[in-house]
C-alpha cells in the first residue's frame, strides 16, 4: 500500500543533527540527493504499488536510498 507523503524534504543546512553539529555539505549523498527529481521518480514509483492492500510502503527517497 503507498500513502503518498506531502511533507517537504529538509534542506541540508536545515538538517537537525540530534548528537550536535552540522550536517556536512560535503557529504558526497548531498549533492547527488539534489540532482534527482524526486516529485517525477515518486509519481512512477507511486502507480506501481496498490493504495488499497499491504502494509506501508516506505518512501521514494528511502526505497531509492536503500539500492546504494
Amino acid at each position: 500500500m503507498y500513502l503518498k507523503q506531502h511533507i517537504a524534504q529538509l534542506s541540508s543546512e536545515d538538517f537537525y543533527v540530534p548528537f550536535g553539529g552540522t550536517f556536512d555539505p560535503g557529504n558526497r549523498w548531498v549533492p547527488l540527493a539534489e540532482l534527482i527529481p524526486w516529485q517525477e521518480v515518486d509519481e512512477a514509483y507511486a502507480p506501481e504499488l496498490s493504495v488499497n492492500v499491504g502494509a506501508p510502503a516506505k518512501t521514494v527517497r528511502r526505497t531509492f536510498g536503500s539500492l546504494s
